[in-house]
């Protein structure tokens, strides 16, 4: 036997990339970024440079180590970026404002933006112990009251964040753990910031349906004048069926600039939809929950780009129809210009026909006229030897036999060469 070449990849796809076991108090610092196909050997420079960052695998997707002090990371790449994560135990609320002032926290941050790409999310995290002491250290972070979202989860775990983007450039969260047992508000924080992860890049697809949704207008306006023309006579079809194609032609151009994009803000909500029924969020008098801001921020401009990629697919299916339809108005004029064509074949052929049978008489005639000269001729011939043979009366009594006669060797050998049609 022998192994196949990706069963360690897919077996490594079945495991849960859980983080390290969160020590209280801890800030947590997290940065979600799109990465191009020619920044990815870039990042697997800075990823090799650490300490303890070595793997067995050429082109590994997921990645832990030390940095410096107390300080830990973990890295994973997905199919559009990567995510990398630092972890910073014993740091008080402060750190989230003024991370610099920790040179451990200070020097991981200074070397985790040295990872190329672009930043699709930044959240700086701050887990402390029970509820009462997270909400007297909570007038040091600078929320926007008015905006702040705060709920609970399970095993008493509550969380804070105005999900808004602060002066240094990330989304801040307050976590208390209460009760919960470690291992659980790890996976919850994780569940937490993935949900968050999701819906950003769920929303990349909003500025693309924006874009789109005028050409979309655009399209169905010539669309709707091009269905009226259809149904009347006064535009040629040729001048229709290039209208048509280029419509046609700017929907499929549409379709392909959007589609890839659309497709994964579908797949990305899915998964936030998933994550936000795991997290089963728990809603706090005063406070607007995960839920509502999910529900009012974000279904939204995730059904905006369902409908964008809807409408996309019905002004196809409808366009199609209208070529349907025009395919088949000039197939009707070409089977009635063929049966008019056929018709006039027809008596043109009739009037040959008949012409044919007036020489086909006259023929009768002329042939007949020359054996009766002949005959004339020999019976003329013939009196001078037979006095009771009078010619005039003769070729009187041979006209009509001979007509007969003619017409009957006619007649025989036109049904013999036609056949007898």
């Amino acid at each position: 036997m022998r192994e196949h070449e990706v069963r360690r990849q897919v077996v490594s796809e079945m495991h849960l990339r859980r983080w390290p076991l969160l020590q209280l108090p801890v800030a947590v610092f997290q940065w979600v970024l799109e990465v191009g196909p020619g920044e990815r050997e870039a990042e697997r420079s800075v990823l090799s440079a650490l300490c303890g960052s070595q793997s067995d695998e050429e082109n590994p997707r997921h990645l832990s180590g030390a940095l410096s002090g107390d300080v830990s990371f973990t890295w994973e790449r997905q199919s559009e970026g990567s995510t990398l994560t630092v972890f910073c135990p014993g740091r008080a609320i402060e750190v989230l404002l003024a991370p610099g002032l920790d040179s451990s926290v200070g020097e991981a941050i200074d070397w985790a933006e040295t990872m190329p790409g672009a930043i699709i999310r930044a959240t700086s995290i701050w887990v402390g112990g029970d509820e009462a002491e997270v909400e007297r250290a909570l007038p040091a972070v600078d929320f926007n009251r008015s905006e702040l979202v705060s709920c609970g989860l399970s095993g008493g775990v509550r969380i804070w964040s105005d999900f808004r983007i602060h002066p240094d450039g990330r989304g801040r969260l307050v976590v208390s753990a209460g009760e919960v047992d470690r291992s659980d508000l790890t996976r919850q924080l994780q569940q937490l910031q993935e949900l968050g992860n999701y819906r950003n890049k769920a929303l990349l697809g909003l500025p693309v349906a924006q874009e789109a949704w005028p050409r979309l207008d655009a399209a169905e306006r010539e669309l709707a004048a091009l269905a009226k023309a259809v149904t009347s006579s006064a535009a040629s079809d040729d001048d229709l069926l290039a209208q048509l194609s280029d419509l046609s032609l700017e929907l499929s151009t549409i379709a392909t600039s959007i589609d890839y994009r659309m497709n994964a803000t579908a797949a990305y909500s899915r998964l936030v939809e998933e994550r936000l029924a795991q997290l089963a969020p728990e809603p706090i008098r005063g406070f607007a929950s995960l839920v509502d801001f999910t529900e009012r921020r974000f279904l939204p401009a995730a059904r905006t780009c369902a409908a964008l990629t809807e409408r996309e697919r019905q002004l196809t299916r409808r366009a199609r129809q209208i070529s349907e339809l025009l395919r088949a108005r000039i197939e009707t004029r070409i089977e009635n210009q063929n049966a008019k064509l056929l018709r006039s074949m027809e008596r043109s052929t009739t009037m040959q026909v008949r012409l044919q049978q007036i020489v086909e008489g006259l023929s009768v005639v002329a042939v007949s006229y020359y054996a009766i000269g002949l005959l004339g001729y020999a019976i003329k011939g013939a009196s001078h030897h037979f006095d009771w043979v009078d010619p005039e009366v003769a070729i009187a009594l041979l006209v009509l036999p001979v007509l007969g006669c003619v017409w009957f060797a006619l007649h025989s050998l036109k049904k013999r060469v036609l056949g007898g049609d």
